[in-house]
């Protein structure tokens, strides 16, 4: 009785656990860590919702078992939501169930699909549970390029055409986490008809739908003709209506897919607290002002962040969505890797980052920064990044010198 259980030794070590031992022992011994390394929105949900669960959670009936799939009126407001925003019409019956998070739908649709020796395409760097709700149900993953262009599309035919057996379904999530990408309705649609005439099923993450900062909204995969018969999208309340901790989401799409999911759900949770199911169909139908507000709020820290990056020597790209920055190490630290940069930071800048092989091994090039620190944080982590960067630790690092009063004005 030695061995590790099966699907456990599938896993791999927790490579964030390293840095946050680190930030944990920083931490302990009083130091300032600021920690952009978790996407754990720093926002308070917004008044209105939160009245509306005090209201609800007021009536003792809704302290009994709830409905698995949602109750009627939240999935009622979800199929709302798509119709307002992309133009897509569900059924609420059969078309939409309510998860708890995106991160429990993936994962509990991976269950219901796979079996071992199947094969599930995945960009590789991508959000972790993408390919490990898959390793956990014991199929196997096959990485893709993770950027949404023509490379991808030729990488998934070549995947159909050379893996025994034919993988099953491959996923999709833009705007990207960790890296940031973004997708137009123009690949999407290259997607839909490479995948149909394969019969591959599309699993689009599109958690991060709200946070945009172009003129354009991210569009969804299923305002493309003919793309229910094929695709799942998942969605989640957690970053638009900073709402991370009430573990509020959906799936929508393929009524055969939703329905694997849902029997799945049906043995293994009775869905949301219903009060949190209410409020969730409050902020759904109610005012959305706040979603514009967050995404002005994230904008204005992306913008102070990478000038302010850029400054001290660090040139990283400016994001157009999601709520981070998917930055590449610094050429004179690049050997370290993303691990070992990331401890280096949190010692020397005490500023926390996420290493970027913990989303795949293509990543380890780059960290990712969140944007979930205030302007006052952020300043706080530039200043001590410039020191970082523009002191002795590893050679002269290009880029003009950063005062502490530019710094307060970038």
């Amino acid at each position: 009785m030695t061995e590790e259980f099966h699907r456990i030794r599938r896993l791999p070590p927790y490579v964030f656990a390293e840095v946050n031992a680190a930030k944990a022992k920083a931490r302990a011994a009083a130091e300032d860590v600021v920690d952009l390394g978790m996407g754990n929105p720093d926002s308070p949900t917004p008044p209105h919702i939160v009245a509306k669960l005090i209201e609800a959670v007021q009536d003792p009936r809704t302290h009994r078992y709830s409905a698995s799939k949602g109750i009627p009126g939240l999935r009622k407001a979800q199929a709302g939501y798509y119709e307002r925003r992309f133009g897509v019409k569900l059924d609420p019956e059969t078309e939409v169930v309510a998860t708890l998070g995106s991160k429990e739908g993936l994962a509990n649709l991976a269950q219901a699909i796979s079996s071992p020796g199947d094969t599930i395409l995945v960009p590789n760097p991508s959000y972790p549970i993408h390919q490990f709700g898959f390793i956990i149900a014991g199929a196997s993953v096959r990485s893709l390029p993770c950027t949404p262009d023509d490379e991808m599309l030729r990488a998934i035919d070549r995947a159909v055409k050379h893996s025994v057996p034919k993988p099953t379904a491959v996923i999709v999530n833009f705007p990207s986490n960790p890296t940031a990408h973004l997708a137009s309705i123009e690949f999407y649609r290259e997607l839909v008809a490479l995948c149909r005439r394969h019969e591959l099923f599309i699993l689009s993450d599109l958690a991060y739908a709200e946070l945009y900062f172009g003129d354009t909204p991210p569009p969804s995969v299923l305002e493309v003709p003919g793309a229910k018969d094929v695709t799942v999208e998942f969605t989640s309340m957690s970053k638009t209506y900073n709402m991370p901790g009430w573990r509020m989401g959906f799936a929508v799409g393929n009524q055969k897919l939703i329905a694997a999911l849902t029997r799945v759900k049906s043995y293994l949770d009775y869905g949301a607290f219903t009060p949190i199911q209410i409020a969730a169909t409050a902020a759904l139908n109610g005012p959305q002002d706040t979603v514009a507000e967050m995404r002005k709020l994230y904008k204005e820290r992306r913008d102070l962040l990478v000038k302010g990056l850029k400054q001290a020597g660090w040139d990283v790209p400016s994001p157009e969505g999601s709520m981070f920055i998917w930055a590449p190490i610094p050429e004179r630290f690049r050997q370290l890797g993303s691990v070992e940069f990331s401890k280096l930071l949190l010692a020397k800048a005490k500023v926390a980052v996420a290493p970027g092989i913990g989303f795949g091994e293509h990543g380890d090039t780059h960290v990712r920064i969140a944007l979930v620190e205030n302007n006052h944080r952020i300043r706080q982590a530039l200043r001590g990044i410039k020191a970082f960067l523009q002191g002795d630790n590893g050679g002269p690092m290009s880029g003009p010198s950063l005062s502490d009063s530019e710094l307060t004005h970038a």
